[in-house]
């Protein structure tokens, strides 16, 4: 049988779940090197993220790795860059670690920015539904070639996954009825974009979607140009994750502390958010409820929330945000290869 994976691969961190484990990296690769030494300096309760992986005779570090140890890394916010460069590789990268046998098939469902899904959903089937020989060389140097064998694709608009985290449950069987019956704006707030959707009884509306290009990066451009006017350097935006959670950065061994400049960064990019938002749905005065989703979604909500003309569905801070798409794809993975599906996506490869 056939395992059920979803993918969200974005532009910040690439996310994976069979509906058990989940796997989320950043979205970057780089060339592997041979270590010369691979001990640890001293013994951490926190395993490394290790993908090193081979793709077409190529070797690649994927994640974390790339970052801490290759020279040259690839990470891009252009689209068509990112379907033609980066998709197959970080596809594959999130795929092997659920492999467990050296020839195991696989069915997907992944997700592409509302403007960008009628140009490119084609394409990324095609990238995907295929056999894949790659080569896993896990923490220890050993190597393993394996056939992936992916049988079917399914490419569907991003926040749609949000939607079906909520309308299904873990099998795939509709569980809260309240996606069912009302009609819910739905904002994703991605690294590189965002997308506003409505979803009205589980049906997929056209005309209040829309993808803006106002994604988090937006504002880790601005706090990176304030750090390169203070100290010269240009720092790479995914290398800002960790400082922006931590509100401080240390370049040189000098420390910058960042919380105000993000904080302004955060509410002007929030308030170009809800002005969208705002304008898109104008006409669409009988929505129910509005839900704030993905990983950028769940830290501007804060900025957000006032800005939004309706109801908010709340923030339950107990849920890792930037999982709610590729949960929601693995549910309804399950829903379309297990049972009569309860929403119309025909529009989708």
């Amino acid at each position: 049988m056939d395992t059920i994976i979803g993918i969200d691969i974005g532009f910040g961190f690439t996310k994976a779940t069979d509906g058990k484990n989940f796997q989320a990296f950043k979205s970057i690769y780089g060339e592997a090197i041979d270590f010369q030494f691979k001990e640890s300096l001293i013994q951490s309760d926190e395993p490394d993220e290790h993908i090193h992986i081979d793709v077409d005779g190529v070797s690649y570090f994927v994640g974390e790795l790339a970052e801490r140890q290759s020279s040259s890394r690839q990470f891009t916010l252009e689209q068509t860059q990112f379907i033609s460069g980066s998709t197959r590789i970080l596809a594959l990268a999130a795929i092997s670690r659920f492999v467990t046998k050296e020839r195991q098939s696989f069915k997907l469902v992944v997700g592409l920015p509302i403007g960008h899904y009628r140009q490119y959903k084609n394409e990324l089937f095609k990238l995907l539904r295929q056999s894949h020989e790659i080569a896993i060389t896990d923490a220890n140097g050993v190597r393993q070639e394996v056939l992936i064998g992916i049988s079917d694709v399914k490419v569907i608009p991003q926040p749609i996954g949000t939607v079906m985290d909520h309308l299904l449950d873990d099998v795939g069987k509709a569980n809260d009825m309240r996606f069912a019956s009302e009609k819910i704006g739905v904002i994703d707030v991605g690294f590189s974009t965002s997308d506003y959707t409505i979803s009205d009884k589980a049906r997929y509306s056209e005309r209040g979607s829309l993808t803006t290009h106002n994604g988090i990066s937006k504002a880790f451009e601005v706090i990176s140009g304030k750090l390169k006017d203070n100290c010269g350097i240009n720092i790479e935006l995914y290398r800002l994750f960790e400082a922006v959670e931590s509100g401080s950065i240390k370049i040189r061994g000098k420390g910058y502390d960042l919380r105000k400049i993000t904080q302004l960064a955060f509410q002007q990019l929030a308030a170009n958010i809800a002005s969208d938002a705002n304008r898109i749905w104008s006409d669409d005065w009988d929505m129910d409820a509005i839900m704030i989703t993905g990983g950028g979604g769940a830290v501007l909500a804060p900025y957000l929330q006032p800005l939004l003309e309706g109801v908010i569905i709340p923030i339950e801070q107990n849920l890792d945000y930037r999982l709610h798409n590729v949960r929601g794809y693995n549910k309804y993975g399950r829903n379309i290869w297990a049972q009569k599906p309860i929403l119309d996506t025909s529009t989708g490869a």
